[in-house]
């Protein structure tokens, strides 16, 4: 099967080419003419799977077959919904390159960046918007975009919108579009409150599922090391400098483990990058440009990042912490083994982890394969040790222009401190003036 026969038009047909792309993935073949036959459509496949290319390319040759002539300042043909800002960037940059050569304008907005520069995004018109649901509405509420015209929605990853709490902001959205639309409900796994949701956005949609609900990728080798927590980063750093690896992606459990992690990585001579929520969005996009490019070979993130790693040159996953919600190894270890490679997924396990790994095994239907401690793994914890953690030296506050820290205050006669009249600095009462 290619493309061509899936009923794509020359234009669409010369940009896959540029891009490389020959053959259509499973998700692909079997999405692509339902949606351009203008139905609805619930899609459900794993990660690494094409499910972008499954959407982006039958909407856009939809919008391209409408010649609607000027676009409308603030308003939106098509809208894209994903969970973090990664993946709706990695979405944008998609759409642009399929249309590459056309007159189609692509937009994404999301957190992090100024909201104006948001407002700017949209004022021209687009024919399609990617946005995560947050910044979305806030462009909404201050009138800078119109959703009354949009023509079609996709919503991708659902399921993970639901982990971040997005529900509430998607049955505004629902609200807010017009009834006669078409919909795209794209989701790696289908529990029953997203079904429930995909219920209220699609109209007798067509379903689409290319492998069971909470398989794993078939080309992604799994294995699992116990060990306690405090000796995690011991078994870290010699993993890096024993393990041949192209690029390799760490999962941490929070913000400050991330960061703990580059720190240690960095003090054992292996140079390594953080992406995490309390990150400012250029601090992403720069750490994620280093990822890709090969200037950083070890990026570590929390789950806020899992869906938005689109790199098919990642041979590893490294689960330091393991995860407490099944699903999210799933989509972990599904950021290797992308676009017809192989990977591995290594894990670490404690014993309170213990359990999470069993719930793990049983949603994926396998047993994970255990792999000792290596012979070096006590020199290896000595040597971590030994180098602690190097924490950023913090910088002491200096008081402005001279002005004491205890400004607020002047000695008295006895030697106490006096709190200044408060109503004399600010004008209140004039100097010598007597209060009635």
């Amino acid at each position: 099967m290619t493309f061509k026969s899936l009923g794509l038009s020359g234009p669409i047909l010369a940009a896959l080419d540029a891009q490389g792309y020959d053959k259509p993935t499973p998700i692909q073949a079997q999405a692509i003419p339902p949606v351009l036959d203008g139905k609805d459509l619930l899609g459900i496949a794993q990660t690494g799977t094409g499910k972008t290319a499954a959407f982006v390319l039958p909407t856009l040759q939809r919008l391209m077959a409408k010649d609607i002539g000027r676009l409308v300042p603030g308003r939106a043909r098509m809208l894209v919904l994903a969970p973090t800002r990664e993946l709706a960037a990695q979405i944008a940059e998609s759409a642009r390159n399929y249309s590459a050569g056309q007159h189609v304008r692509v937009g994404v907005v999301f957190g992090g960046v100024p909201v104006p520069r948001s407002i700017r995004e949209v004022s021209r018109g687009l024919d399609i918007l990617v946005a995560t649901p947050g910044r979305l509405l806030d462009l909404v509420d201050q009138r800078a975009l119109d959703l009354s015209a949009l023509e079609i929605l996709v919503l991708d990853e659902a399921d993970q919108m639901l982990d971040l709490g997005f529900i509430h902001d998607l049955k505004r959205v629902v609200k807010i579009i017009p009834q006669k639309r078409q919909t795209l409900f794209f989701s790696a796994t289908m529990p029953k409150q997203i079904r429930q949701l995909a219920e209220q956005f699609c109209t007798r949609p067509v379903e689409v599922k290319v492998t069971p609900v909470g398989t794993t990728a078939e080309r992604v080798r799994q294995a699992v090391t116990f060990v306690s927590q405090r000796e995690k980063q011991a078994l870290l750093n010699l993993f890096f400098k024993t393990e041949p690896f192209d690029l390799a992606l760490v999962f941490s459990r929070t913000k400050h483990g991330c960061d703990r992690i580059v720190r240690r990585l960095g003090a054992a001579g292996i140079e390594a990058a953080a992406i995490h929520g309390n990150k400012s969005q250029p601090q992403r996009e720069r750490a994620l440009a280093a990822f890709r490019n090969g200037e950083i070979r070890v990026l570590v993130a929390t789950d806020i990042a899992a869906r938005g790693i689109d790199i098919p040159g990642v041979s590893h996953v490294v689960n330091y912490d393991l995860p407490n919600v099944p699903d999210q190894y799933v989509h972990r270890i599904g950021r290797t083994a992308r676009a017809g490679a192989e990977g591995i997924a290594y894990s670490f396990c404690d014993d309170e982890e213990r359990p999470y790994l069993r719930d793990i095994e049983k949603l994926i239907r396998q047993r994970i394969g255990d792999v000792p401690l290596p012979e070096s793994f006590n020199d290896a914890v000595a040597a971590t040790e030994e180098a602690g953690d190097p924490r950023p030296a913090r910088r002491r506050s200096k008081p402005k222009h001279g002005i004491k820290a205890n400004k607020g205050h002047r000695p008295a006669a006895n030697g106490k401190p006096k709190p200044k009249n408060r109503q004399r600095r600010r004008g209140g009462l004039q100097r010598g003036a007597k209060r009635a």
